[in-house]
Parts: C-alpha cells; structure tokens; sequence
C-alpha cells in the first residue's frame, strides 16, 4: 500500500454566536488546500450569544473538538497549542482584543500561526470601525469585490496597511440551482433578530405575509426564524416573531420553521426579506428573490445594500404576482459567484505559513488610540498589553456541573431580561 501523503492543517476557530461558527468553521474548510486534511478545534466564545447545542446542531457544520471558553482562556491555549491558522469569527471589539493578547502570547515564539478574520455577512454598517477593529490580522477576508476595494480604500485612507484585504465569497452559498416552481408554490420570508427593530414593523411585516397567505391559498408561505425563544444569535432579538405571530389567526397554508436554510431553500420559489444575507444565498441558486421596501430604503435597514440589484420590491408587488429579476452585473459584484474564490487566499496562507512571521501589529495601540482602546480591550478582560486585568476569569479547565448550571441560568436571566422586561420598560417610557 502506498504512503499517505495527505498533510493534515490544525485550524483553530473562534467564534460567539451561531452564525459566526457556520462562518468561521466553513471559512476553514474553504482556505484549507483541497489535498490538506483539516483538524477542526472550536472555541466558543462564552457571552449572551454563545450557542446552545440545539443551534450547533442546526448550523451543522462539526468540528474534532468543540468548549466554550473565555478569552483569557483561549489566549492560554493558544500559547501551548501549535496551530498552523487561527479564525477569529467575532464582532470587531473582540477581534481587536484577542489580536492584542494573541501578540502578547506569541511575542517570544519564532512560528506562529496565520491568524484570519472577516465578516460574516453583507456590510452595510460602521464599516470604517469594524475594519479598524479587525486590522492586524494577517488575512481580513471580504466577501465579494465590491467589498474588497472599501476595504482597502479604508485601510489606505488612514495610512494603515492594506495588503491583509483578501477577496473571497460568502463560505455558505451552495445548494442546487432553482429548476422551476414546485408544488405546492412556495414562499419563504427570511426574519432577522434586529431587523426591524420596533414591534410595530414587526407585526406589519408579519401581517402581510399572513395576508400574502390568505390572498394566494394554492400556495405555503413560511416564515424561516433564526432562533427559538429565549435563544440568541449574532444580534439581540427583543420581540420574537413567535410572540407575534401567537396573536393572528393565521390560514393553514401559513407556518413557522427553523432548521438549516440550505434546506428551506430547497423547496422554495420566492424568498423574501428586509436585508438577510439569505437573499445572497438565494440569488447564488437563482431563486427569485425579494428585498422588501414597504419600511423604506434605509441605512438602518440594510436594504440599501440592494439598490441596483433589481431585487427591490413592496408587498403589494409581491401580491400582484411580480417576481423580481436580479441584476447580473450587480449579482457578480457581490461574491455570489463563488467559482475559484477561495484561491487567492489559499495562496497568501500557503505563504504565510513558509515564512516566520513578524510580530502582530493592529492598527490601533496604546499610542494611537489611548481614549479608544483600553475600553475595548476591558470588555474582554484584557489591559492594554493584552495580558489578562486582575480578576478576569481564571484560565484552566471545563468548568464543573455547578458551575455549568450558574452560568446557564445568568444566561436565561439576562435573555429573559432582553425579550421581556426591556420592552415593556420601553413601552413605559412611552407613555
């Protein structure tokens, strides 16, 4: 028998919430060289949104190891453990902190390992402040090109280093190519956590795909949720759909359901939704897709990202019986075409890891962001060195049952304190 020659990487992902782990953990996979082997070690990080095991479960992307950590305990094992790349799949604040106690930890070794970061969606928001957050990482990947030059335009225009900007696609996007309508016809309206924000748009939204449902009784209307109450994902969600939908009287072609949305789309023939990143999926398999102007075209949004992409489109359209069509100029600005997209970073990593690497080096230091950073990296438990505060939490190993069940119940307090006492602290404010 033939020796194996098949090289296996050690790849670490870190990543504090659901939709960050599918992003990171599938990145992974995506950057490793097709004839590598990848050793998958999941760290999630331990906050509001770290993921129960019934969303793992639903992402469904499996890892050779997988615990929950904090920071300084990740930083502890990534001392001692020889990883060749590490993803760090985190909100900027967090991707900041762990590149200053990562330097910190690495500052003496000779090799250290190639660190990656990037964002796990479309960008429509505080784009110069995540982008300085996530600079010093060796590889900050965008999903598409248009992403790409306002990366780097950012980067250049502050007088920071650019080189790390990395043009890739969304790592998610796959599934079969639409073939044509199924029976029975079927429309999917993708909700999100925090968009909208406000109950009254909520429950609009809502009422006209119960009203979508009522008007076309041939067909089955879904609406996709994220998570089950008392769950939370990358972004806080006060007013599940849940809740809503309990109080209408909805027509039997209507349901709610969950699971992968590789799967849902499978049977769909419309997807509909404010700005979800699952109408990229949709428009990558050439579903008929459906970005909702009924609350306007706005920034807080994120809609405005599809301007131009001819998938804008109101309920009273959609009623009608309007399918939009995508613009394919526009479609392949965006990283929805994902042939080869992965390459040029497979090649910078293959570089990187020939090379000893020099000292991490963000964009912002105690020197040049003294009234910013500190407070950044203090969230996280670190000082400004990037070694651990005083009381931080302790390195070490998993923690015990009692301690599991304390944590556990905080993180139900804080998520029942979210979906119920701030809004009717809101409503009270209204008065």
């Amino acid at each position: 028998m033939p020796a194996r020659t098949t090289k296996t990487r050690r790849v670490a992902v870190l990543a504090d919430s659901d939709t960050r782990w599918k992003w990171g953990a599938l990145t992974a996979r995506r950057i490793a060289p097709e004839d590598t082997d990848v050793r998958l070690d999941g760290y999630l990080l331990r906050g509001r949104a770290t993921p129960t095991p019934r969303q793992l479960q639903e992402v469904g992307v499996p890892a050779d190891s997988l615990r929950e950590v904090t920071t300084a305990e990740f930083l502890d094992t990534m001392a001692r453990q020889p990883y060749d790349v590490v993803v760090l799949a985190l909100v900027g604040g967090g991707v900041q902190a762990v590149l200053h106690g990562l330097k910190r930890v690495w500052e003496d070794r000779e090799r250290r390992p190639v660190v990656v970061t990037g964002y796990v969606g479309v960008v429509y928001e505080k784009l110069a402040d995540g982008l300085l957050l996530r600079h010093g990482a060796d590889l900050v990947l965008a999903n598409s090109r248009q992403d790409a030059e306002r990366f780097r335009a950012v980067y250049e225009g502050v007088g920071a280093d650019a080189s790390a900007v990395t043009e890739v696609a969304l790592p998610f996007l796959g599934g079969g190519p639409y073939t044509g309508e199924h029976d029975p016809y079927t429309v999917v309206f993708a909700a999100q956590p925090s968009v909208p924000e406000n109950r009254r748009d909520r429950t609009y939204l809502l009422e006209r795909l119960v009203r979508h449902a009522r008007l076309h009784p041939e067909r089955e209307v879904l609406l996709k949720l994220r998570s089950r109450p008392g769950e939370h994902t990358t972004h806080i969600e006060e007013l599940p759909y849940q809740k809503l939908a309990g109080k209408l009287a909805a027509p039997d072609n209507f349901q709610l359901v969950y699971g992968h949305m590789g799967e849902v789309l499978d049977r769909a023939d419309l997807l509909v939704t404010v700005s979800s990143t699952a109408a990229l999926e949709s428009l990558h398999r050439r579903i008929p897709t459906a970005v909702l102007t009924d609350l306007g075209v706005r920034e807080a949004l994120g809609n405005h990202h599809f301007i131009g992409s001819g998938c804008l489109a109101s309920w009273d359209q959609l009623d009608a019986g309007h399918r939009p069509a995508p613009d394919d100029e526009w479609v392949a600005r965006q990283g929805v075409a994902t042939d080869g997209a992965f390459d040029a970073a497979r090649e910078r990593i293959a570089e990187l890891l020939a090379l000893p690497l020099p000292p991490l080096t963000p964009y912002y230091t105690p020197a040049t962001a003294q009234g910013y950073l500190p407070a950044v990296l203090a969230r996280h438990h670190l000082a400004p060195d990037g070694s651990p505060l005083p009381g931080a939490p302790a390195t070490g190993g998993a923690p015990g049952p009692v301690r599991q069940i304390v944590r556990r119940a905080a993180r139900g307090a804080y998520r029942h304190g979210v979906q119920r006492v701030a809004p009717v602290i809101r409503r009270m404010g209204e008065l």
